[in-house]
């Protein structure tokens, strides 16, 4: 929707012709004093009363107001107010990095992480706007471009469909592997207008297992920041509870979220911060993210509104005149 707040104006000069409006207002209101005078000078008003029309009072009024309101109006959209418009993306390149470690298999979020993760992502994919470049890159112990960004949906959605589960988590590789996919990929796009937008999507549920420090080169911290250098915010989500539990040898091990990684990532990289426990959370999540990649707000011409309500007006204005004076003003 456009916004008709009149913060801009594309042709201001246009409000110059306000100046013949008031013009036309103040010879109206001029010429009605004048037949006023003129009225009062016939001394027989015997004979005036039976000679001139009936007048109608303030109603015959209402033509011209209208015809001067109209007026304005025109001018107004003669203007070029601008305002904002929500306008779909037709350029921006999106890496969906979907942790795929053994710790996905938890049915603390049924009926297990991975299956609602894929749910989501799927649902995702499907929401973005067409000019928006999905990619798809899955991690666990390593990590595999799985799609390189394409602006076709169904590829994405089938990789998702097929992810497998893997020991380790190797966080840190998979934002390096993102940021040279989206890298890539914009050397191949660019345009006069330079790089399309970019956004990492990673979604994970467990901490950074490969390396074991986060500050390491390879490390999740490190590539965050390498992610802030090459412009491409992350949107940090960290999916599953505190409570979920998986079978490792015979014995149940507990598999929390890490929250305070996924959060430091997200700062570090210039970017935001999620958390989903449910499946009907996750999908929120990348609703709000789709909203927010998908679309952009630009000032833009608004001065439909103006012509039309104009063009109202003035077609009301003369309606009143043919009815009322059996003419057109």
């Amino acid at each position: 929707m456009f916004g008709l707040s009149l913060a801009g104006f594309a042709h201001p000069w246009w409000f110059l012709l306000l100046a013949g409006v008031a013009a036309l207002l103040g010879w109206y209101l001029w010429a009605q004093r004048r037949r006023k005078r003129n009225v009062m000078r016939f001394t027989n008003l015997e004979l005036l009363e039976k000679v001139a029309p009936k007048r109608q009072g303030w109603v015959r009024h209402v033509a011209p107001a209208l015809l001067l309101v109209s007026m304005v109006l025109l001018t107004v959209a003669m203007t070029g107010p601008t305002g904002e418009q929500r306008v779909p993306r037709n350029r921006a390149t999106v890496m969906l990095v979907i942790d795929v470690s053994l710790s996905m298999k938890a049915t603390d979020v049924k009926p297990d992480r991975l299956t609602a993760a894929q749910n989501a992502a799927k649902a995702f994919a499907d929401g973005l706007t067409p000019g928006v470049n999905l990619g798809l890159i899955s991690f666990a112990g390593s990590a595999a471009v799985v799609v390189a960004p394409t602006a076709e949906r169904a590829p994405v959605k089938h990789a998702i469909d097929n992810l497998r589960l893997g020991a380790g988590t190797a966080t840190g590789d998979s934002i390096a592997s993102a940021v040279a996919a989206v890298d890539s990929f914009g050397k191949l796009i660019t345009g006069p207008e330079g790089r399309p937008p970019s956004r990492i999507v990673l979604m994970s549920d467990g901490k950074q297992t490969i390396p074991a420090s986060l500050e390491e080169p390879r490390g999740a911290f490190a590539e965050a920041k390498n992610a802030k250098n090459a412009g491409m915010p992350i949107s940090a989500i960290s999916f599953g509870t505190e409570y979920g539990t998986i079978e490792i040898d015979g014995r149940q091990q507990i598999v929390p979220v890490d929250d305070d990684s996924m959060k430091q990532i997200a700062t570090l990289s210039g970017g935001d911060f999620h958390k989903a426990a449910t499946e009907s959370e996750l999908r929120r999540v990348y609703d709000n993210l789709g909203e927010q990649i998908g679309y952009e707000t630009k000032r833009a011409d608004a001065s439909r509104p103006w012509m039309v309500l104009g063009t109202l007006t003035l077609i009301v204005a003369a309606a009143v005149s043919l009815v009322l004076g059996q003419r057109i003003p």
